[in-house]
């Protein structure tokens, strides 16, 4: 065999797994097809630590959230990666809206959080006189984090342990083999590699449907764009992540507002399917839809504060329309993970995910 593991693709889910996995005397391999890790899904969202209250109690989601945002808080307190546990809050701008905020604090106790409150109009503006809310659920385990800094970091903890990332290269093909897999790849120069390896994590993201095909794993992904807007505005006029009620198709959580450890306001992201491309450009279009959602409960915005910033592709199991659907960890063959649909809250997950891989292929669980 070439290589003990091979990881692909070096999001913050795959270079987590390498992190866990690598002891300094398995040879492990990380293929990355864009010329350096990180570049898609990993990058491109809200650097949220989800708290773990939306999903539903019992789910792959709810628990590697819950459990990974401990881990994730303690990994960066630990190796100085920026983070701040600045909290958020859930608000409904009407009084019908109370009900659901309570059926929200219920099912996020139903997964383990113990900390979320409902507030009435006055806790609201205690905590955040700027914004409008008739009500509100407050979540202080909610926080932020540098997501390129907590990548480097699984990166350079796998390599100190013996991994290696090789970027530029694409995977194309996988067959079994005695004892595992053979991988076919082709780097940028369009040059064709193979290798034998005894264990595989399919990590692709975006792409991880099309590895596990290969396979014979029947699944497919759904590409779910979202643009962001920044905000102009002055800093320091809030101090939470706001969002809105979540939307009943579990498509998104509505244009909600983020901060940035500068403190710098960020809107979105929206949601919208789109076709399987890699598009990331910004329609400055959607400008006035998303000042009309977000004044309503950030009265001191202007429309001219409102610039295109980025957006991101979610990798969703869920097609339009259709109901909640949970993460795909499975071993579909010996000795094969596939990590399918690993999207929101992937990050926040990534290092119970890992713990969780890695049991899978110890023949733990």
């Amino acid at each position: 065999m070439d290589a003990d593991i091979t990881v692909i693709g070096a999001g913050i889910v795959g270079l987590a797994v390498a992190s866990e996995m690598a002891d300094g005397k398995k040879n492990i391999f990380v293929l990355e097809k864009n010329a350096s890790h990180g570049l898609e899904t990993s990058s491109r969202n809200s650097e949220v630590v989800h708290a773990g209250i939306y999903y539903p109690p019992g789910s792959l989601k709810a628990r590697l959230c819950v459990e990974g945002r401990e881990l994730l808080y303690a990994i960066c307190s630990r190796h100085g990666i920026p983070h701040l546990k600045i909290g958020k809050l859930i608000i409904s701008t009407t009084e019908e809206g109370a009900g659901s905020l309570q059926s929200l604090v219920e099912n996020a106790r139903k997964n383990g959080i113990a900390s979320v409150s409902l507030l009435d109009q006055a806790g609201v503006n205690r905590l955040e006189p700027n914004i409008k809310a008739f009500a509100a659920m407050h979540s202080p385990d909610t926080g932020i984090v540098s997501a390129h800094a907590l990548m480097d970091y699984f990166l350079r903890s796998a390599k100190d342990k013996g991994a290696e990332l090789v970027c530029g290269t694409e995977v194309f093909g996988i067959e079994g083999v005695s004892g595992g897999f053979k991988i076919a790849t082709r780097n940028g120069r369009g040059e064709f590699f193979e290798f034998t390896t005894e264990k595989v994590v399919n990590s692709a993201g975006l792409h991880s449907d099309t590895i596990a095909r290969m396979t014979g794993k029947e699944c497919t992904l759904h590409y779910c764009k979202g643009d962001y807007f920044s905000l102009a505005a002055k800093p320091g006029m809030v101090r939470r992540l706001v969002y809105p009620l979540p939307e009943k198709d579990h498509v998104g959580l509505g244009v909600h507002l983020t901060l940035d450890l500068q403190g710098r306001m960020k809107l979105g992201p929206d949601a919208a399917y789109t076709d399987r491309v890699e598009n990331y450009r910004v329609d400055a279009g959607k400008g006035e839809m998303f000042y009309q959602s977000a004044v309503k409960f950030l009265p001191f915005i202007r429309r001219e504060d409102l610039v295109p910033d980025m957006s991101g592709i979610r990798p969703k199991l869920q097609g339009p329309g259709e109901g909640f659907r949970d993460f795909i960890i499975s071993e579909d063959l010996p000795g094969f993970v596939n990590l399918v649909g690993i999207e929101s809250p992937g990050l926040t997950a990534a290092p119970a995910i890992a713990i969780h891989v890695r049991r899978i292929l110890n023949g733990e669980l």
